[in-house]
C-alpha cells in the first residue's frame, strides 16, 4: 500500500464544503476527533451518497477523512479523482493484509484519520465487520462512533468508543449503541437493526 501523506485541505475549499453541506439540508454535531490519529466509523452505511456527505463534513473541518473504496473503481480518470479525496483501493479478497497494512500506515503517520463503515457493503448486514475495532486497538488509536442520520439530516464523529480486549463483545456492544440511536439510513430497508 502506497502512504496516504495529505492530512489538511485550504481555507477556500474548506469552507466551499461546509457552505455544500448546509445547503444540501445537513447540520454537522461537533467536529472531528481531537487526536492527530483516529478511527471513525460511518452508519448507516446504505448508499454512496454517505461518501459525499462524510467528505462534506470532513473537508469543512479543513481535514482529510481517508475512506477505503473497493479497488476496483480506481480506474482512469477516477482513480486520480478518488485518490485526491483521501480514498485508499481496497483488495477485498485479502482483507487481512488490508487490516496489516493499514495498522502501519496509521503507526507511521503523524495524522491519520480512517473513516469506516463497519458493515462492509451497502447492502442489508446483521452481522458486522470487526476490522476497524482491530485496527483501531492494535494502531493504539481511539475509535469514534460516527453516524448519519438521513432523517434528520444530521452527521457526526459520535462518541470515542471504548474498547476492551474482546472484539467480539465490544461488536455487539457497538451495534447496541447504534440501536439506540434509531438511525435512518438513505436507503432505508439497508440498514438493518438487531
Amino acid at each position: 500500500m502506497s502512504t496516504y501523506r495529505k492530512t489538511h485541505y485550504g481555507k477556500r475549499w474548506s469552507r466551499l464544503c461546509g457552505w455544500l453541506l448546509r445547503a444540501l439540508g445537513w447540520k454537522a454535531v461537533g467536529g472531528p476527533p481531537p487526536e492527530p490519529k483516529a478511527v471513525m466509523l460511518g452508519v448507516p452505511h446504505t448508499s454512496m451518497a454517505d461518501f459525499v456527505v462524510a467528505y462534506l463534513f470532513y473537508t469543512s473541518f479543513g481535514e482529510v477523512g481517508h475512506t477505503m473504496i473497493k479497488k476496483e473503481l480506481f480506474f482512469w480518470p477516477l482513480g486520480p479523482i478518488l485518490r485526491s479525496l483521501g480514498c485508499i483501493p481496497v483488495d477485498r479478497s485479502n482483507a487481512g493484509n488490508l487490516v496489516k497494512s493499514l495498522i502501519s500506515e496509521m503507526e507511521q503517520d503523524e495524522f491519520f484519520k480512517l473513516a469506516i463503515a463497519p458493515e462492509g457493503t451497502r447492502k442489508p448486514v446483521r452481522r458486522w465487520k470487526a476490522g476497524a475495532l482491530v485496527i483501531a486497538k492494535e494502531a493504539g488509536v481511539p475509535l469514534y462512533a460516527g453516524y448519519f442520520d438521513w432523517r434528520t439530516k444530521t452527521i457526526s464523529c459520535g462518541e470515542r468508543f471504548i474498547l476492551t480486549d474482546d472484539t467480539k463483545a465490544d461488536l455487539a456492544r457497538l451495534q447496541e449503541y447504534y440501536e439506540k440511536l434509531h438511525l435512518t439510513g438513505k436507503h432505508p430497508g439497508n440498514y438493518l437493526t438487531h
